[in-house]
């Protein structure tokens, strides 16, 4: 990454919320991929190359965008590592966040998801991570779909 970026990121982690244009949206998107990523024990670094390049289609080519995905999907699954956070409390957090904002369920990608699991090798992980997309897919119908019967 450029040095003008990395400066960037450091004055923008501390304050994020005030100067990324669509902080939530992007805050979403990066537990969506967590969800999914944190799911498989190994993580190579391919996966934030792929996270970078989903971006990079999400957000038509901007770059800086793109990267500042990467880079808060890489500090949710350092938290995980951590074990600060966890799967369930990802899942509890994604569901809450939906609630409150319902049209973040469009955010929800199935089909840019995929590549993901690509980079699992271990049968037992890609069937967890399936599950994991199959979860979000159903979730986003219902939110979906109960946003339009609301309207």
């Amino acid at each position: 990454m450029r040095l003008g970026f990395r400066l960037k990121h450091y004055f923008f982690s501390a304050f994020r919320e005030f100067f990324v244009h669509h902080h939530g949206s992007l805050a979403f998107r990066a537990k969506i991929f967590t969800l999914v990523i944190a799911a498989n024990d190994k993580l190579p670094l391919e996966y934030y190359k792929v996270v970078k390049d989903i971006g990079m289609n999400i957000y038509n080519g901007d770059e800086e965008r793109s990267d500042l995905l990467m880079i808060a999907t890489q500090e949710l699954i350092q938290k995980c590592k951590d074990n600060n956070f966890d799967i369930d409390q990802l899942v509890y957090s994604i569901l809450k966040e939906l609630k409150i904002v319902p049209r973040y369920a469009r955010k929800i990608d199935i089909k840019a998801l995929k590549p993901l699991l690509l980079l699992s090798h271990d049968p037992d992980t890609i069937s967890y991570q399936e599950n994991i997309l199959e979860f979000l897919q159903n979730t986003k119908e219902e939110i979906l779909n109960k946003s339009a019967l609301e309207a």
